[in-house]
């Protein structure tokens, strides 16, 4: 069976010089100074010393924190997608909030901004925070979530894929006045293990966040605010810096697999027979390989025909949040395009040492099921397809 994902969490060899040096600092927690370098490497390498970050446990734990810190404390609803991961709503509910679910782009699949205007206009001072989720990596909007921020209205960006993705030459996010959260767990492609980062211009901010993930201690053992245990240890720190050393082949090698679907997909004219590809901004580092099968067919049957070839695929995210038992009380507008997007919506397998026989395997898996629910095309045989372009 061809996986769907095979984390690649760099090894042994890679992050043992790191690693040894917890031993002789005997610093295990607590910024430690592995976690200082990972920190300082980031913004140089990623954000060109411009703005200020922290390390954080899991992405989760970034967003709590960051919608606390930014949140209107007056307000009581969290506008976002139901097209998200769970861990955006959830991170709303233990904020104290309420999630307000909008629909999506039916092109990018992400938040529509007009309905996010509309939510807003309705919503009033009610709204505590933006909550936008930069679908499956995708740089969004960074100038009107801003422009959001000047006028008073909190943005926290849900960017848990988004590490490495960049635009205009910048790693999204630079220079965003709201928090953006990265997430580093093991199935994305900056993964350590475990864990997380939180961005902002918002030196201030970004300073109460950090504080609040070691108990609310500000340069003493005193809480002085709200605070949780939510530090990056020095271990996955070490696995930080050594995913860092190697993070360029990887980010390639992933873009490489992405691009291939790409080629494919225009080769056996998948478009032209109802299928759908994200259309995405920037350059970003591809967790899966999403797709929207034709509108009338059911992701869940064709996930299941796949698993006949051997292929083992998902479907991020269906059900959509507000389809899951624990947000369906919550309000929303309209979610038309929601609904068909997560009915539609298959991810397909991509991993680094992705043979290229395996990737043609799934293609080819693809276009038979697309020549069951379309008819005979006339396309070429196997022999035929271009590896890569």
């Amino acid at each position: 069976m061809i996986p769907f994902l095979k984390p690649n969490v760099v090894t042994i060899d890679a992050y043992e010089k790191y690693i040894s040096q917890i031993d002789e600092s005997r610093i295990y927690s607590n910024f430690g100074p592995l976690n200082t370098q990972f920190e300082q490497r980031i913004k140089k390498e990623f954000f060109g010393e411009s703005g200020s970050l922290t390390t954080i446990n899991n992405a989760t734990m970034g967003l709590i924190l960051s919608i606390n810190e930014f949140k209107n404390k007056a307000g009581k609803y969290a506008i976002m997608p139901s097209f998200t991961f769970s861990a955006t709503p959830l991170a709303a509910i233990w904020s104290g909030l309420i999630p307000y679910f909008v629909d999506i782009d039916e092109n990018s699949w992400t938040m529509d901004r007009e309905k996010l205007q509309e939510a807003l206009q309705q919503l009033g001072e009610q709204v505590a925070v933006v909550i936008p989720y930069a679908t499956f990596g995708t740089c969004i909007d960074i100038t009107f979530y801003n422009e959001l921020q000047e006028q008073g209205i909190p943005v926290v960006i849900d960017a848990a894929p988004s590490f490495g993705s960049m635009h205009n030459n910048n790693q999204f996010g630079h220079g965003f006045n709201g928090a953006m959260v990265f997430s580093f767990h093991a199935t994305k492609p900056f993964g350590i293990g475990e864990g997380g980062l939180v961005y902002s211009k918002n030196k201030d901010a970004i300073q109460n966040i950090r504080a609040a993930s070691n108990f609310g201690y500000m340069g003493s053992r005193e809480s002085i605010n709200l605070g949780i245990n939510a530090k990056l240890s020095e271990y996955h720190a070490a696995i930080g810096l050594a995913t860092l050393d190697v993070f360029p082949e990887k980010l390639n090698e992933r873009q490489g697999i992405y691009q291939l679907y790409l080629n494919q997909i225009e080769h056996f004219e998948l478009e032209s027979k109802g299928w759908r590809v994200q259309h995405t901004e920037g350059s970003f580092p591809p967790q899966f390989f999403p797709i929207l099968c034709p509108k009338g067919e059911n992701n869940r049957d064709i996930i299941e025909r796949l698993k006949r070839h051997g292929i083992s695929a998902a479907a991020y995210f269906s059900p959509a949040c507000h389809q899951q038992k624990q947000f369906k009380e919550y309000p929303n507008s309209s979610l038309n395009v929601t609904n068909e997007i997560s009915e539609r919506i298959i991810s397909l397998p991509l991993w680094e040492n992705m043979d290229v026989d395996v990737v043609k395997r799934v293609i080819i898996a693809l276009r038979d099921e697309g020549s069951k629910l379309t008819g005979p095309s006339g396309i070429k045989d196997d022999a035929d397809i271009p590896l890569f372009v």
